[in-house]
């Protein structure tokens, strides 16, 4: 039987795990503003860089060779709905701003409460449904702070926040039956020859195998391996000990820090007024809400189809 100040302490290590993850993901909207370059080719970009340095490690050799087939071509598909979540996040950013595009990921739990449930075969939680629904007025307040010119860069943010709560909840599923390096490597992969696909498909400038230049190629290495690398193994690791949920809103902390980091590097302050500040604290409190929730609760072992304990 485990003990219970083991749990406790395992549990703390995966929020902690977490939530530095997403201090580092509050630097990709910011790198992806620096970042020169249309979204396809960033994300493109930002995910072969990973999938390149992932192939430099034995240990990741030995886990692709070690894994089924059926569990590849499953972990594939999540790394092809990753791709469209990214492409869609740093298209939100280009038709908005850094801060617009972080903040509409937090309505990724209104859609994660519904389909965590469904796809890791868990019982459902109405009190994680009422606060992602709580987090809507906080994005409402968002989008009415904005310039009208900004509203489609908003509705293509919450189409990405779709596709972060599809991966996430199938992470969830997934996330102990490999290595999370070679879970990373094969997801991102699969992401980033999906994306070299579309590129050769879609009118381009240039050759889709042209290289960035030396700005963009240096803000890219940070944004591949820093804040990306780093926190998405980490976050799979967390991810064994945390529903998709629990991790999802710890996510919406990530406008925060990209907000504080946009302010005085884009000055896009000027561009927002109160009512998006407001929008923001409402999307701050559902963060701290959760786990107080989460305490008063009594705890139950459910089992899940994927045969983890949620």
């Amino acid at each position: 039987m485990a003990n219970p100040a083991d749990s406790k302490h395992t549990l703390r290590n995966a929020h902690l795990h977490i939530h530095f993850c997403v201090l580092l993901w509050g630097f990709t909207a910011i790198l992806g503003k620096l970042i020169t370059l249309p979204a396809l080719d960033l994300v493109r970009w930002r995910m072969l860089i990973v999938t390149l340095a992932l192939l430099a490690l034995p240990q990741v050799w030995r886990g692709l060779r070690a894994m089924q087939p059926r569990l590849l071509a499953s972990y594939a598909l999540v790394g092809a709905t990753i791709a469209v979540h990214w492409l869609t996040f740093y298209a939100a950013i280009k038709l908005a701003n850094a801060s617009v595009g972080a903040t509409c990921i937090a309505v990724a739990p209104v859609f994660l409460a519904v389909i965590e449930p469904w796809i890791v075969g868990r019982r459902f939680r109405w009190h994680e449904l009422w606060i992602g629904i709580g987090v809507i007025p906080g994005v409402a307040l968002v989008v009415g702070g904005i310039p009208e010119s900004m509203r489609v860069g908003v509705l293509v943010g919450v189409v990405s926040a779709f596709f972060c709560a599809l991966f996430g909840a199938m992470n969830k599923r997934l996330v102990e039956r490999a290595d999370p390096l070679t879970v990373t490597c094969v997801e991102l992969g699969t992401g980033a020859v999906l994306l070299l696909g579309m590129a050769m498909l879609v009118p381009h400038a240039g050759s889709v195998f042209d290289l960035p230049d030396l700005h963009d190629t240096a803000f890219l290495l940070v944004l591949a391996l820093a804040c990306t690398l780093v926190p998405f193994t980490l976050s799979l690791v967390a991810l064994r000990h945390l529903s998709a949920f629990a991790v999802e809103l710890a996510v919406n902390l990530e406008p925060v820090y990209a907000i504080l980091l946009a302010i005085p590097l884009f000055g896009e302050q000027r561009e927002l007024d109160v009512s998006f500040y407001l929008g923001v604290a409402i999307i701050i409190g559902s963060v701290l809400i959760h786990p107080l929730i989460e305490r008063r609760r009594p705890h139950r072992i459910e089992t899940n189809v994927a045969g983890g304990v949620d």
